[in-house]
Order: structure tokens, then sequence, then C-alpha cells
């Protein structure tokens, strides 16, 4: 079951640490960087294989050595693949939630952190993090932590790009009368300080974030004004990579060009696409992982949900908020919901669970204790158990 995430006077006295460190300022990303396939480790399986380079050009002719590797547990192929060694297994039970390894292709070296496959899978997305109810700022770290808390799939999140390049969190083009593109990060930061919740530079809310492998960072990089999306995007990528951060990170825009920006640098990247004016088959060719839709578009289009499945992308829909919303959402088989109330969707779920809960004893009770000769036939009479209860989502 989740452990919930301590934050406290600690996490606090991280956070203001981190706002004193240099940080990580836009730049373009090395046309050598390497991406895997996945970054996430299966736990229980001894053995097994955990990723692989997928530009195979960056080890074409070249010779892949594990240079580093203080686990012990890791091997790669000479094709770039990376596994756990023959024998060897990571456990639910014990053991740090990620491991770093270094791999050295030719002459060039590059730092890699593998993450154990321990995050939620419940549908939830905290919009802006958990800020609502908590009675926190949005696009703090104090409402990632809030989503973290509850146990939440996932936390979105925007960023922008600020004039001395730092790419820092906000959901609108102002802060506090500040325009973000037009002011330092240290402006924004000492503009917001006095509400508890001061603007948080990227860089600190990943080193935030990563203490956890439970709650996935959604990540939105805004579409600028001032024609400075890519810029934006290439200082996100260079921070996530040089933080290691790949394996808890997915992107979300409504700036196509971002996406595909995103697809040319980092083929890995989980991306999907916010603004729902392309359809399926232009998100498979052009390589988009998925669709992240507002709750408009799958009520004109009732077959999207299978379309996109049907091409193998993922599907999210915002932002619901409306119970009976969110429960017809948790029905029609998207991937995600994104929602400002995260802690009503995750009561709606817990609800479905006890019901569904509830029927099986119901069931089982009847199974073994039948009316007349054939207890199926009697079900009716006993309770409201139907077969649609039993395909619902299965929640972990």
């Amino acid at each position: 079951m989740y452990n919930k995430v301590k934050y406290n006077i600690y996490i606090f006295s991280l956070w203001m640490l981190l706002a004193s460190i240099s940080c990580v300022k836009a730049q373009g990303v090395a046309s050598g960087i390497v991406s895997l396939n996945s970054y996430v480790i299966p736990l229980d399986q001894p053995g097994v294989a955990i990723g692989k380079i997928i530009k195979p050009e960056v080890i074409k002719g070249n010779r892949v050595k594990l240079s580093a590797d203080t686990s012990g547990l890791f091997r790669i192929s000479k094709d770039g693949i990376i596994s756990l060694r023959k024998g060897t297994m990571v456990n639910t039970e014990s053991g740090p939630h990620a491991y770093g390894i270094t791999l050295k292709i030719a002459s060039a070296y590059y730092h890699i952190e593998l993450v154990r496959n321990e995050f939620i899978r419940n549908k939830v997305i905290a919009h802006r993090g958990a800020w609502r109810q908590a009675g926190v700022m949005q696009n703090s770290i104090r409402s990632f932590l809030h989503a973290a808390n509850l146990g939440c799939e996932g936390s979105e999140f925007d960023v922008w790009l600020t004039k001395d390049k730092e790419v820092v969190l906000s959901h609108d083009p102002h802060i506090g009368g500040l325009s973000v593109e037009e002011s330092t990060a240290k402006d924004l930061y000492a503009s917001t300080l006095s509400g508890g919740d001061p603007v948080p530079r990227l860089i600190e809310f990943i080193q935030v974030a990563k203490q956890q492998n439970k709650t996935k960072m959604i990540l939105e990089i805004k579409s600028s004004p001032t024609g400075r999306s890519l810029e934006l995007t290439d200082s996100v990528l260079s921070i996530v990579h040089r933080l290691k951060a790949q394996g808890y990170i997915s992107y979300i825009s409504f700036d196509y060009e971002v996406l595909k920006r995103i697809r040319q640098l980092d083929p890995s990247a989980e991306t999907a696409y916010l603004y729902g004016n392309k359809t399926v088959d232009e998100l498979k060719r052009d390589g988009i992982s998925g669709l992240d839709y507002d709750f408009y578009q799958y009520g004109n289009d009732p077959m999207l949900v299978e379309k996109a499945k049907r091409l193998e992308l993922s599907t999210n829909v915002w932002t619901v908020n409306e119970a009976g919303a969110l429960r017809k959402f948790l029905h029609s088989g998207v991937d995600l919901i994104t929602t400002d109330e995260p802690e009503i969707l995750l009561q709606l779920i817990q609800d479905e669970k006890s019901k569904i809960h509830e029927q099986y004893e119901e069931l089982e009770f009847i199974m073994a204790n039948p009316v007349g000769s054939n207890p199926i036939v009697d079900l009716g009479k006993r309770g409201n158990f139907t077969d649609a209860d039993t395909s619902y989502y299965h929640y972990e």
C-alpha cells in the first residue's frame, strides 16, 4: 500500500536550500543525448529487461559499456539492452526507489537513473497539483506534495522561461502583476515569498518530486506569446536529463511543434497533445504518445477512446471536476482523468472498489447457499450484481 509522502520542516528546509543553488539555465540539448525506451524497473522478475537505447546510430560501431553500477544489479548487451543480472531482481519489499548507472559509449559517458516500478495506476491526475482543498498555491511544491500524499497517479504543472532564462512553474503568463517572460526568476520568487508558496524553479521542483516514486510529474510546456516555446522546450529537456528524471516525467502541450521537438530530441519521452484539433492518425504519424483532450472532444466523438486505443495512443481528459462527470469518465475507458478535485475522484474510486468487493462477497455467499437448483438464475433475487460490474477498471 502507498506510504504517505512526508512533507514537513525538512522538506521546506530542502526547498530553501535548493533555491539558493545555481540553477540549470536554458541551453540546447546535446545532440548525442541517449534515450532508453524505458527507465522503470519491473519488480520481482529475475533477470528482466528494463530498457533499450533507442537511437541505434549512437551505438553503431561503438562499444557500449556499463562503466558504473554501484548496486551491481545490472548488465548491458552489445546492442544496448539494459537488464538485471541473471538471477537478480528488485523486490517490492525493500531497497532504494532508484538506482544510478553510467554508460560509456565510445569516449562519452551518460548518467542514467532507473526507477523501481511502484508508480500508482489509478487514473487520477491532479491539475496543477492538489491545491484547492489543501489551501495552497497552484503549481507549487506543496501542491505536488499534497497530490503525492493523496496517492494520485500524476500531478500536472506548467512551466515558462524567464527573462534570465530560468525555467519556472506558473500557469499564467503573469504572476502578481509581473510578466513571467519579462522578469527574472529572483524577482518572481521574491514577489510570492510572503504567500508561503514562492514560485519554484523547475530544478527545485524536480529535486523534491524525485524523492518518491509513486506519483509522476506531468509537465506542461506553455505556448510562448513571444516565440520562445522551442527555447523553453530545449531548456526543459536539458534540465530533465541533467537531473536524470526521465523516468518520472511525461510531457503535454498545446503547441504541436513543442511535442515534435521533444520527439526529435528524446524519442523515448511520453508526450500528449492538448489542443484537440488533431486526429488520432495525425498523432500516430508524428510519433506523439497520446491525446489529452478536453471533455467536450470526447462528447463530440464517442468513439475517440476506441480510435486511440486501436493505434496504441494514451488518452487523458481535462478538466473534469463535477462528481457525475468524474464517475462517467471513470467508466469511459480513458487512461487518465485530469481534475482540480483529486480528493473527490479518489473517493469515487474507493466507493466503486468497495461496491464491487461487496458484490463479490454476495456472489460467493449465493454460490455457497443457492436458493434453487441454479444459483446464477436466482442472482437477481438476491442482489444487483451484473456482468458489467466485473469489467470495471482494476485499481492497484
